[in-house]
């Protein structure tokens, strides 16, 4: 496509808007449900095969730069469904076709984030061919709760 023309087309948006790039965030918990502060997401992400982990990171960037509502994910990123419905899933095939499930909010305009931010919250891993538990999928979905039970979002610094 001609950039000229598609400029022509349309208005620029302005600084901040939809063009720009999302942030990313890690959920840390609170202290009040856990003493500890621990950073689900972020544990995951440690304990990941070094190829995995660079490829969800490079998933996260991907999207946080189209940004997240034009990203079309090539099936790395899909939105959930069911009880799970609100939350969006990095998905990477690692060493012996094992899956790896990156689980994330996308959050728009909450105090304490700095702008609308991809929030990193808890990850899974699986054989090929098998599924997730449903108190696997309870666990990611009662973290969800809590991190937007809290305003400010509670985030790692």
């Amino acid at each position: 496509m001609n950039a000229g023309r598609a400029e022509r087309g349309r208005a620029r948006p302005a600084a901040g808007g939809a063009d720009q790039p999302w942030r990313i965030h890690f959920f840390q918990r609170h202290p009040d449900d856990d003493p500890r502060r621990a950073t689900p997401a972020r544990d995951f992400l440690e304990a990941c095969p070094t190829g995995v982990e660079a490829d969800v990171v490079a998933v996260l960037k991907a999207v946080a730069q189209a940004p997240p509502p034009r990203f079309a994910g090539g099936g790395q990123w899909q939105a959930m469904h069911g009880t799970m419905k609100g939350f969006y899933e990095v998905r990477v095939t690692g060493p012996g076709r094992r899956r790896y499930r990156l689980f994330c909010f996308l959050d728009r305009d909450s105090p304490g984030l700095g702008g609308p931010s991809v929030v990193l919250i808890a990850g899974m891993h699986k054989a090929a061919g098998s599924g997730f538990a449903k108190a696997d999928y309870a666990r990611v979905e009662a973290l969800g709760r809590e991190y937007l039970s809290r305003c400010p979002r509670s985030v790692a610094r």
